[in-house]
């Protein structure tokens, strides 16, 4: 097991002579993707996050690995043909967290079903040996034992087609991991706040640990800015008073129990109020709801769903399901913010936002990754490597992640056991219960999480306060936000024996955790 002690990672930061080949600013899909990319490449690659990993958007998507069905309607075909290769790879790379999961979409006119099911014909070649199944129209007999819940009323039949579904905030988890064990050194809470130049070129950065509050100047060959939303700020600093390059996009999801539509297979809504499509897909035994495209104009860590995009939501998804979601239902809501690379030229409309990734370099030579997703977070570091090679004339070496296991990787686990996501990790997991066996005991009546899960999450998955473990390693706060606030006590006092807390550390942890919940709970009105 690879050493994940934050006190020993930051000794690696201590010696001011030390000259890093890549660092990476912003531990989100893309910011750990590249640090895993320079490190199996075996540069001496360090990445910083000013909060937790996926703390932002990548720990708040669809949970889909997917080549985009919208995007293929908008002629993208170069984007989806990209996206589909990268599935395949994702699947075969971290078969522990990515699933094939099959999509069905309900045809209540009598020429959809040959439409959508050209369309998706058309889809799964793109995929070519990568493919997931073939796509197939159904009857609507069959499109009811599928999709129990929907509507029946002018159901002419459906169509399946297969896309990916994964745990997005275990793989970010399991990147850092596979970075680590790779020579990479990754530190979250680790606040980025200036650049080093040396005759006006980058020569590394000023960081703090917020934990702390140690400032450190670190010196390095490259600095890469894959901050996500946050991009332009790290621009700005570089170079103040530089016109924005993105324009944020913020997406919603509820998540309602799973008897609203107890199959298993996923809805795809092929067309709401707004010309998006919609999902509704089985998730840890519930059902995730979304996603909405609303461009705002400030980023945040913790941005809050709006109410039309509820009313959206709600009222796209009740024209198919007969017992349609009401909000005292929703047993949590989250919001993420979409990075969408802006235009330099031109109006900078929603329109004209692309969803595929670019590169720039700045005069100082920091190279900014932006846009993109989290299908394609590899094949974006793959760019981001290959360019930093060529701007920072390192020696060059070939990229390996095609073909790289992430940590964890395991094939055939076994889904109705929780600990699946855990993959090859599961039974050294369980061991610890040999360590103190009240760690077999459930954190929660409704949820199936473990106390062993916390203590794991500590030690081995660089979990430093409440919200990183009911968050992002036990994903509790997303599928029910009031039993996350019930369990935040028992997780706090298990973490403060594992990180030497005392009790008012406890109470303070508990309380933050609190004040978030209530950001993921509807009020019913």
């Amino acid at each position: 097991m690879v050493d994940t002690q934050r006190e020993k990672l930051i000794q690696s930061l201590a010696d001011p002579k030390k000259t890093w080949d890549i660092i990476v600013v912003g531990g989100g899909a893309t910011g750990l993707g590249t640090a895993l990319d320079a490190a199996s490449r075996g540069y001496k690659s360090l990445l910083l996050e000013q909060a937790d990993f996926a703390k932002g958007t990548s720990s708040r998507s669809t949970k889909l690995v997917h080549g985009g069905v919208r995007y293929l309607a908008q002629g993208d075909i170069g984007l989806v043909r990209e996206a589909l290769y990268e599935r395949g790879l994702l699947i075969k790379n971290a078969p522990h967290l990515v699933k094939n999961e099959s999509f069905v979409i309900p045809n209540y006119k009598w020429w959809t079903g040959a439409f959508y099911t050209v369309g998706l014909t058309f889809y799964d070649l793109l995929a070519g040996k990568l493919s997931f199944g073939r796509s197939k129209h159904i009857s609507k007999k069959e499109t009811l034992n599928r999709l129990p819940g929907v509507k029946e009323k002018n159901l002419y039949g459906g169509v399946v087609y297969h896309d990916g579904q994964f745990d997005d905030a275990q793989l970010a988890i399991n990147l850092a991991q596979t970075c680590l064990e790779q020579g990479g050194t990754v530190l979250n809470y680790f606040k980025v706040t200036g650049l080093l130049k040396e005759d006006g070129k980058i020569a590394g950065v000023i960081a703090q640990d917020i934990e702390s509050g140690t400032i450190y100047q670190i010196k390095s060959k490259a600095v890469i800015n894959a901050t996500g939303v946050f991009v332009d700020d790290l621009l700005q600093i570089d170079e103040p008073h530089k016109k924005p390059l993105v324009r944020p996009s913020q997406g919603i999801h509820i998540v309602v129990d799973k008897s609203f539509m107890p199959g298993e297979d996923a809805l795809m809504i092929p067309k709401t109020d707004d010309g998006r499509v919609l999902f509704a897909v089985p998730w840890h035994g519930k059902l995730l709801i979304g996603t909405t495209d609303t461009p705002i104009n400030e980023h945040s860590l913790e941005p809050r769903a709006l109410e039309e995009e509820i009313g959206f939501v709600m009222r796209n998804v009740s024209k198919y399901l007969t017992r349609p979601p009401e909000r005292k239902d929703v047993l949590s809501i989250f919001a993420g913010l979409r990075p969408l690379a802006a235009p330099q030229k031109g109006s900078g409309g929603t329109k004209e936002i692309s969803r595929r990734h670019k590169i720039i370099v700045s005069a100082s030579g920091l190279i900014t990754i932006t846009g993109g997703k989290w299908t394609t977070y590899r094949r974006m570091a793959q760019d981001t490597v290959d360019k930093t090679i060529e701007i920072a004339k390192l020696s060059p070496r070939s990229c390996v992640t095609t073909d790289l296991p992430i940590h964890g990787s395991q094939k055939d686990v076994d889904r109705t056991d929780h600990l699946y996501v855990y993959g090859s990790d599961r039974e050294a997991l369980l061991d610890l219960i040999k360590e103190n066996p009240e760690w077999a005991e459930k954190l929660h009546p409704r949820m199936e999480n473990i106390k062993a899960e916390v203590v794991w999450a500590v030690r081995h998955e660089m979990a430093r306060t409440v919200e990183d473990v009911l968050a992002r390693r036990l994903t509790a706060l997303f599928l029910d936000a009031k039993a996350a606030s019930e369990m935040a006590p028992a997780v706090a006092s298990l973490m403060a024996a594992q990180l030497n807390q005392d009790r008012d550390w406890e109470e303070s942890q508990v309380a933050e955790f609190d004040h978030l919940t209530k950001g993921y709970l509807l009020k019913n009105e």
